[in-house]
């Protein structure tokens, strides 16, 4: 028994799966990459939309426009040795390729041309433009700086020398001079201008907060005085109150806070 038992044949056996069983598809992996795809280029166009000005967003809007010709800068890399093909002449010389030359050499000239006026107007008032001592200390109000809507120039109060009689719209002496500076300088441009009041935060506790009426009474009470002051109105295109909405400073109640701007308009 035990010698046939050990004389018994091995038997091995191979099972081999068939193609249905080995291969279970990648149809479903295409579809997910496409949606992966899909999601991504969603999420960068709502990220474009949120940090690029309305500029930025036509410049990018023309780039992919399928009815403009592109020029590149660095001349014989681009296309065609880096000129506008015309479809009459076929050379870089068409008019449709001055077109926009032209167009382009227009729009470059007429943002350098704001922009120098804009750093003139800074030179006068941060002082380095002041004809006497007495002016640069009035001036110390002042603080501009250059945003995608214009020239923005804003006016604060000081500790020792606030712009507005305590809480109230009442100009002090020195908005008055400083009206009188702002409607000189700004006269010799014919850009327009947008007036905004801005005011600090009061405490929650108030039954009827003023920040509204005051930020308002303050903006309409500069657009008096320059207008006093002989700016034209018809400059001015609008008035606007944003209370204490906008703040300068991390503290909410910080007297900082208190400003009126005044925009030049591009």
């Amino acid at each position: 028994m035990a010698a046939n038992g050990g004389n018994a044949p091995i038997i091995i056996k191979r099972v081999r799966g068939t193609a249905e069983g080995s291969h279970h598809g990648g149809a479903w992996k295409v579809a997910y990459a496409d949606f992966v795809t899909a999601m991504m280029a969603f999420f960068l166009l709502m990220w474009l939309l949120n940090a690029t000005t309305e500029k930025q967003r036509q410049g990018l809007a023309e780039y992919f426009n399928p009815t403009l010709v592109q020029t590149s800068s660095s001349g014989q890399d681009g296309p065609f040795g880096g000129e506008v093909q015309d479809a009459e002449t076929d050379s870089g010389k068409g008019a449709g390729a001055s077109r926009d030359t032209m167009a382009a050499q227009a729009r470059d000239g007429q943002e350098s041309g704001f922009d120098a006026m804009a750093r003139h107007i800074q030179d006068q008032l941060t002082g380095s433009g002041a004809e006497s001592m007495q002016k640069t200390n009035i001036l110390r109000h002042v603080v501009t700086r250059m945003t995608d809507e214009g020239l923005i120039i804003e006016l604060t109060d000081l500790l020792d020398a606030p712009l507005f009689e305590g809480d109230s719209a009442q100009p002090t002496l020195a908005m008055r001079e400083l009206a009188g500076i702002l409607s000189s300088v700004l006269g010799r441009v014919k850009n327009q201008t947008a007036i905004s009041g801005h005011v600090r935060a009061y405490p929650e506790m108030l039954i009827h907060s003023p920040v509204w009426a005051l930020s308002d009474a303050r903006a309409h009470a500069v657009r008096n005085l320059l207008e006093e002051s002989g700016f034209a109105p018809t400059r001015i295109q609008r008035v606007t109150a944003y209370a204490d909405r906008r703040n300068r400073s991390v503290n909410p109640m910080d007297p900082n806070n208190n400003r009126i701007e005044i925009i030049l308009l591009r």
